[in-house]
Order: C-alpha cells, then sequence, then structure tokens
C-alpha cells in the first residue's frame, strides 16, 4: 500500500507490505454518564458516581488544574460526582477530531466530544476509519486502575461496600456491554478493588470465568500509598496468584501511579508530555526486581502505552547489576531471582507502542513480544492515521510480512487468548 498522508517523521513510502487489521492493545473509554446507574444495584444508585453540569474554575495547581464551581468564571460542563471526589472530563482524553490547535486545558462535555468516545456503534465506526479491527479499552472517570474507588475507601474513608460495588458495576458493564455488544470487536479489561488483594483476586477470577483476560493495575501502587511489590508480607500475592492461575494479564498504563516523574516545576507542558514513559522503567525494575516474576512462572505484563526503545538498554542494566550483585547482601536482591532479570522476559513481557519509530527499528524486546495501539481518543493518539502510520514504519524498518502480522495483530490476540478471526 501508499500513504496518502503528510507525514511529519519523513517522505512518504511505497511499501509492498500489507497491513492486516490491527488490533490495538490500548485505547480508552469516556463512560457513558448513566453507565453507574444503571450497573449498580438499585440500593446504591443514589449514592454511585453520576454526571452533573456546573460552571468551573481554573486552579493553580491540583491534578486537573480546574475544579467545579457554581458561582465560577466559565461555563456549564459536565462533571462526574462520587462522594467527596468531583472531576471533569479532560479534553485531553477526549481529543479525537479536535483540532491540535483547537484543544485547550479545562473539561469538556460530552455534547462537545466525538460521540464514538462513548457511544458503542460510534466507536465501532471510528475503529472502522482506523484500520483497527479490535481494541482494548482503558478506564477514564475510576482513572487508568481505579484508583478514584481507592481514594475513597483509603483516602476519605467512604463506603467500602459502595465502592466494591462500583468496581463490579464497572466490569459488568465492561464486560456485557461494551465489550459483549461489539460482535468481539472490544476486549475487555477490568478494574480491581486495589485497597484489598483478596478482593481484587476474587474479581479476576469472577471475570475469567467469564473469559476476561485482562486487568488494569498501577504501575507504582507505593505512589497510591499501597504496598510496594517488594512488600516483606507478599501483600500482592493474592491478586498475582489469581492472575498466574487465570492466565490474566496485567496491564501497566503509564499515569496508573496517579504520579508522574516530571522536570522542573518551570517546564512546558510539552517537557513532561516526553517523559510519559519514564514512570515505565521504574515499574519494569520492580517486576523483575522484586522476585514476582520468579514466584509465579505463568505470570505475563503488558506495559501500555509505554513505549519499547528504552527496554533493551534497561533489561541489560538490571542483568548487568544482577550479574555483579545477586550474591552480595548489598543489592539485597530476593533469593528466589536464581536468573538474570532477562530470563523471566521472554513469553511475558509486552511492550506496546503508539509511535516509536527507533523502538519498531530496532524490534524492542523482539517481534514476538511488540504490540501496537492508536490509543483513541486521548490527544497523543495516531487516530485517524494509525494503518498510515504502521505502513510508513515497518516499511522503513524492513520488517517482512509475517513480522507486520505479529506486531500489528498476532501477538495481541495470542497475549489475550482472543479468537483469531471475528464470529460471522
Amino acid at each position: 500500500m501508499t500513504n496518502a498522508r503528510p507525514d511529519p517523521y519523513g517522505p512518504l513510502v511505497a511499501t509492498a507490505l500489507e497491513i492486516p487489521p490491527i488490533v490495538s492493545v490500548d485505547d480508552h473509554v469516556i463512560e457513558p454518564p448513566d453507565l453507574w446507574q444503571r450497573w449498580l444495584p438499585i440500593r446504591f444508585r443514589e449514592d454511585g458516581p453520576k454526571v452533573v453540569r456546573a460552571r468551573w474554575e481554573m486552579v493553580p495547581s491540583g491534578r486537573q488544574g480546574y475544579r467545579l464551581a457554581p458561582d465560577g468564571p466559565f461555563d456549564a460542563s459536565d462533571f462526574w460526582v462520587y462522594g467527596g471526589f468531583s472531576a471533569g472530563i479532560d479534553v485531553g482524553m477526549a481529543a479525537a477530531g479536535i483540532p491540535v490547535d483547537q484543544q485547550r486545558g479545562g473539561p469538556i462535555g460530552f455534547d462537545e466530544m466525538r460521540p464514538g468516545c462513548w457511544r458503542l456503534a460510534d466507536r465501532l465506526a471510528d475503529m472502522d476509519a482506523n484500520g483497527v479491527e479490535r481494541s482494548m479499552c482503558f478506564p477514564t472517570f475510576p482513572r487508568f486502575c481505579g484508583q478514584v474507588f481507592l481514594e475513597a475507601v483509603a483516602t476519605r474513608g467512604e463506603d467500602s461496600e459502595l465502592a466494591l460495588a462500583c468496581v463490579r458495576a464497572y466490569n459488568d458493564w465492561t464486560v456485557e456491554e461494551w465489550a459483549g455488544e461489539s460482535g468481539g470487536r472490544l476486549i475487555p479489561c477490568i478494574i480491581v478493588p486495589l485497597w484489598d488483594p483478596q478482593l481484587a483476586a476474587d474479581e479476576i477470577r469472577r471475570n475469567a470465568a467469564r473469559g476476561v483476560r485482562a486487568v488494569t493495575f498501577s504501575e507504582m501502587p507505593q505512589y497510591l500509598g499501597l504496598p510496594s511489590l517488594y512488600a516483606r508480607d507478599r501483600h500482592w500475592d493474592p491478586f498475582l496468584e489469581a492472575c498466574d492461575e487465570t492466565s490474566t494479564v496485567v496491564c501497566l498504563h503509564i499515569g496508573s501511579a496517579s504520579v508522574s516523574m516530571r522536570s522542573a516545576d518551570d517546564a512546558p507542558a510539552g517537557a513532561n508530555i516526553t517523559l510519559t514513559a519514564i514512570n515505565s522503567q521504574f515499574c519494569m525494575t520492580d517486576w523483575l526486581m522484586s522476585g514476582a516474576m520468579a514466584r509465579f512462572p505463568r505470570l505475563k505484563l503488558a506495559f501500555s502505552e509505554s513505549q519499547v526503545g528504552w527496554m533493551p538498554y534497561h533489561l541489560q542494566r538490571m542483568d548487568v547489576v544482577w550479574r555483579k550483585f545477586h550474591d552480595s547482601p548489598v543489592a539485597s536482591l530476593p533469593p528466589e531471582m536464581t536468573e538474570p532479570p532477562s530470563a523471566y522476559v521472554k513469553g511475558r513481557l509486552f511492550g506496546c507502542v503508539v509511535e516509536d519509530d527507533l523502538g519498531l527499528r530496532q524490534r524492542g524486546l523482539g517481534v514476538d513480544q511488540l504490540t501496537f495501539e492508536s490509543d483513541y481518543p486521548h490527544m497523543d493518539s495516531s487516530w485517524p492515521t494509525t494503518a498510515q502510520y504502521a505502513a510508513r514504519v515497518l516499511a522503513e524498518a524492513e520488517y517482512t510480512q509475517e513480522e507486520a502480522n505479529k506486531v500489528l495483530r498476532e501477538n495481541a490476540i495470542d497475549l489475550f487468548d482472543l479468537p483469531a478471526t471475528l464470529p460471522d
């Protein structure tokens, strides 16, 4: 095929590669405003998450930089409210179709965003336009691994029974409606009650019984006030055991620690956007140096939106440290790590590419462990030219047709135990 769009990375390239229908392993859903009002048990609905229309104001600090304010200076927009928490939907989270020069800080209402952000039929149409056959979506209002419900319980001391019901309602919706009514085109990815690893394990098994093979988890739970993977009491083992037992892939999305490594306080936003994959390097270190991968030999990880160009060097560096110090009390490496970190990677640790020419050129962890994404509808998405980008970058990297099929499609199908083809 021949690319037919202006390309900021270089000249257009004609290639004999056939770009197969893409399986995108990282996209996002803006939850419909009535989700929890329809899927929560009736007794919880009054207190469950809901959308209100309200005026708002900018604030000098805070996660969003703005907040709901009844007397605020800006016209009303849509805000989620749940217990003591409220949040708008950032424009950057629902930027599909909005020209870059028209994107601005602040919330966006459902009536302003592209319907494919939250309506099933429109999402499938936008996937068609992008050459994407199947898509796995991460949450938005709960944040990337369900932090909103954790904070309700652990930070604000709110009703844990309600929070657990909200987690289950989200999962029921994504399994039965969002994915369940998509004809196999949307791949369910669940959240878990992060405040209780046994409840998290129960939720893994409940959903695995209905075919779910993906859960989103924090890249660094310690930043959420939770035990790390190094905890001496092996706090997370019930959750990890359930994932290991059910072949549920642990998806580690950038931003799922709610804290990102940043440059200088006065650095422009673009500088910090450039650094988003830094947390993934910390995350990979924790999983491989904690012994978790050694203790659970069937456990698989997906580094969602992490890019992959950094991975070969980082694995090499961990191996060097292990070889020099694994017998030294100074390094304090866990005794179950009887092999270098890279020994726990083959077939078990998967990278995900949005736009990473270098990573694709060097084949990252190897073509059997690379996956692809469009990141729809975020501002950093390659939509609606994901297939065109794939055609150019894979041609320039001299991929064979077999390699292209693996990265764009087959690896994701194998990883998440999906049917090879969609049902008729």
